[in-house]
């Protein structure tokens, strides 16, 4: 193990051109530390940017921040099998076009851990790099709209990271581009703009985050067998937003996970081909404005043993067609009015759907206002019992299971 000794200290602050406002660069003890070695500066205040060249683990112990200075990028990881942990790494550079970060890895099984990184505009870019591990972190962007910021993490053409048990606050997006077989796990995402989105990015695991207080939960585009299971994803109010957001991606299995107080808590699309299909199973919809949402001219997703409880609407549509040919068994429906006489623990008659006055609000998005009000109660009883027309059946679902 290598540590720089109080000597060595002296000399680096001796000769380093000392101002009012400057820190001692951190590059320096960097750049003393043998491959292999462990760097643990003194306490204190270090100026970036730092560039880290061979395998080393940096450790801050929780007493050493790196300012960046406002300009670039704070620390970038070029060699394999470092380790960065216990740093305060701060104030990076303004350009989304450079993709200024907090930490850059453009290196391979590196781990990034315990760090605190604020006052960036991109948290922890991982840039061509594969088998890291980025765990225990805390991250925010800039006090500004979350559409200005940088992405908290962002994995460009990476492949299988660890991303686990992060808390990030503040920031745009967790992204992934061209991205796969990662892991995502257990992180705490708030007040953001978008979760987690993924975009041509295939083979991922999402498991076991929480998702609060952001403007959309996780976005799907064009991205296929990524399997999304036992997640919470809540009190996304915005109008307009989602909690899982699913477009053109395949074989996407959606299990056990709690959707709670949402706008709408799926919105995908019917499947254009049939590996298009979803399949969502054991998940929990609570308390949200419209439970599911899909558009398209035909049905064929998948939905078994599913929750509904609590939600204004459960199943809303661009057309009736949309969701009536979902495969739906075995979903619990708070509102299911039958009965379960041989006690088997379905229902004995099917739950339907269908299209009455509730659909109002949906054409004229000013009438949202009235949802669940007694005017929109008494038009819907009035279609109910006495129909103009013969509504339009959304869905069956053959045995539904009681409550």
């Amino acid at each position: 193990m290598y540590q720089l000794k109080s000597i060595t200290c002296l000399i680096l602050c001796c000769i380093w051109p000392w101002t009012a406002h400057s820190h001692p660069p951190l590059q320096l003890f960097v750049d003393l530390t043998p491959p292999g070695g462990t760097l643990r500066p003194p306490p204190g205040i270090y100026s970036g940017p730092v560039v880290i060249k061979f395998p080393i683990t940096l450790d801050g112990e929780q007493q050493v921040t790196i300012d960046g200075g406002g300009e670039g990028t704070v620390v970038h990881v070029k060699a394999d099998d470092v380790t960065v942990r216990n740093l305060h790494i701060t104030h990076s550079g303004n350009s989304h076009d450079k993709v200024d970060a907090g930490i850059l890895l453009t290196a391979d099984n590196a781990t990034i851990e315990n760090n605190t990184i604020d006052d960036v505009l991109f948290g922890i870019h991982l840039q061509q790099s594969n088998d890291n591990r980025i765990k225990h972190n805390q991250i925010s962007s800039r006090p500004t709209t979350s559409s200005l910021r940088g992405e908290s993490i962002r994995l460009w053409y990476s492949t299988g990271n660890l991303i686990k048990e992060n808390t990030i606050s503040g920031a745009r997006d967790v992204l992934l581009t061209n991205s796969s077989e990662n892991r995502i796990i257990g992180n705490y995402i708030e007040k953001s703009r978008i979760g987690m989105e993924l975009i041509y990015s295939h083979d991922n695991e999402l498991a076991d985050n929480t998702i609060s207080n952001t403007d959309t939960g996780l976005v799907l585009i064009y991205s296929d067998n990524v399997d999304i299971h036992d997640n919470e994803i809540r009190h996304l109010r915005e109008i307009g937003s989602s909690a899982l957001a699913i477009k053109e991606s395949s074989e996407v299995r959606v299990e056990n996970n709690k959707i709670l107080h949402c706008r709408t808590g799926l919105i995908a699309n019917t499947p254009t081909h049939p590996e298009n299909i979803l399949h969502l199973q054991g998940n929990q919809f609570l308390y949200n404005d419209i439970a599911m949402y899909f558009y398209g001219d035909k049905g064929g997703h998948i939905l078994h043993n599913n929750l509904f409880k609590n939600n204004v609407m459960e199943v809303a549509v661009s057309a009736p067609m949309s969701a009536r040919d979902n495969d739906w068994q075995g979903n619990i429906w708070q509102n299911y009015e039958g009965f379960d006489l041989d006690k088997d623990g379905s229902g004995d008659t099917p739950y339907e759907l269908y299209l009455y006055s509730d659909r109002l609000w949906m054409d004229r998005p000013m009438i949202q206002f009235f949802r669940s009000s007694p005017v929109l109660e008494v038009i819907d009883f009035i279609e109910r019992l006495a129909p103009f027309s013969n509504p339009e059946l959304i869905l069956s679902d053959p045995r539904p299971k009681m409550n």
